[in-house]
């Protein structure tokens, strides 16, 4: 197979396209072709070192990816050959909590991801994809589309008629734009950029803010919910927190998924305790999740916003890219 590795040292420029002997295939596992794969954020921190120092290398990078099955073990019984299939972010997390274990187990580190043109894995590891959907759409969903659903969905017992804040017009900024409008809830969407904001309102967005022109984003957030909103999708961190709080209603909910700005800042907790704030911190999500999610997508035929498409051959190219933060939803790459 065909992979780009990060070796010897962290950094973009450490990723080396390498092609690697097939490894034996296991009885109860799996072979999968890649066809497209999905970059996350998270994808970039780990290849520069920032999220894990101390991971073991070489590796693979990427933890999004779609493809079909090319070959099954002796022992398989839920796969077969030319199936479609999507990777769980976190192999054996197939419902309820994270398992205690479950930073030993995800894809992209420390386990080799979808960087490259076939995976092995536990069949069990594996979701039906979607029909309806082309590979290169269907590879943005196993991260940062059920990342958006549990924050919106599983946590947050979205209903109609309430009011979401989302922070950013990223890959899963722009999911939960679009799951909230499935569900018929109001969304406000925060950015810098008032071309990103403007392509929010296409998609359905009630209220768009420029955090640059408008410092103290909540105030606009307060006026137009009256009591504030009912979640929050909170990507930015600890520069952000603080005004997230300010904009969630009593007894609303933080999702907190992402820490883009920093993890550390002074911040004053004490009105979260008298308005009965919740937050609640989002880890992608399990195997039941990811099912519950595809299930709805497939009936609404929801269709990924992708903002560019890169080749396989251009993975360097397509991480700096996402390093730019120019992209509106997802940046993915066609095998």
């Amino acid at each position: 197979m065909k992979c780009f590795r990060v070796e010897e040292k962290f950094g973009l420029e450490n990723l080396k396209l390498r092609e690697l002997e097939d490894a034996p295939l296991p009885g109860s596992w799996v072979r999968v072709c890649l066809r497209a794969s999905s970059l996350n954020y998270r994808d970039l921190l780990m290849a520069e070192g920032l999220y894990n120092p101390r991971l073991k290398l070489p590796y693979i990078p990427l933890s999004d990816g779609a493809g079909t099955v090319e070959e099954v073990g002796t022992d398989c019984s839920l796969l077969k050959e030319g199936d479609r299939v999507l990777p769980l972010f976190s192999r054996g997390w197939m419902y309820g909590s994270p398992p205690a274990d479950v930073f030993k187990n995800t894809l992209g580190g420390p386990l080799d991801g979808t960087l490259a043109t076939h995976i092995i894995a536990p069949e069990s590891a594996f979701v039906t994809s979607p029909s309806y959907r082309a590979h290169v759409e269907a590879a943005t969903l196993p991260c940062a589309a059920l990342t958006a659903w549990n924050s919106l969905v599983t946590f947050g017992n979205l209903k109609p008629g309430q009011t979401v804040l989302i922070l950013g017009t990223g890959g899963v900024s722009i999911f939960a734009l679009q799951i909230a409008r499935l569900f018929k809830a109001r969304v406000i969407v925060t950015s810098s950029d008032s071309e990103k904001l403007e392509k929010a309102k296409a998609l359905g967005a009630d209220l768009t803010i420029n955090y640059r022109e408008v410092a103290a984003w909540h105030k606009p957030v307060r006026e137009f919910t009256e009591e504030g909103v009912d979640i929050v999708v909170e990507v930015g961190g600890a520069l952000t927190l603080e005004q997230s709080i300010k904009s969630v209603k009593n007894g609303g909910i933080i999702s907190l998924i992402g820490i883009l700005s920093g993890s550390s800042k002074d911040l004053n907790l004490l009105p979260v305790l008298m308005r009965n704030i919740k937050i609640q911190g989002i880890l992608v999500g399990n195997r039941q999740n990811l099912e519950e999610m595809l299930s709805a997508f497939q009936a609404a035929e929801l269709k990924p916003v992708i903002d560019k498409t890169f080749e396989f051959q251009e993975a360097v190219e397509s991480l700096q890219y996402l390093k730019s933060a120019s992209h509106f939803g997802k940046v993915c790459l066609q095998h």
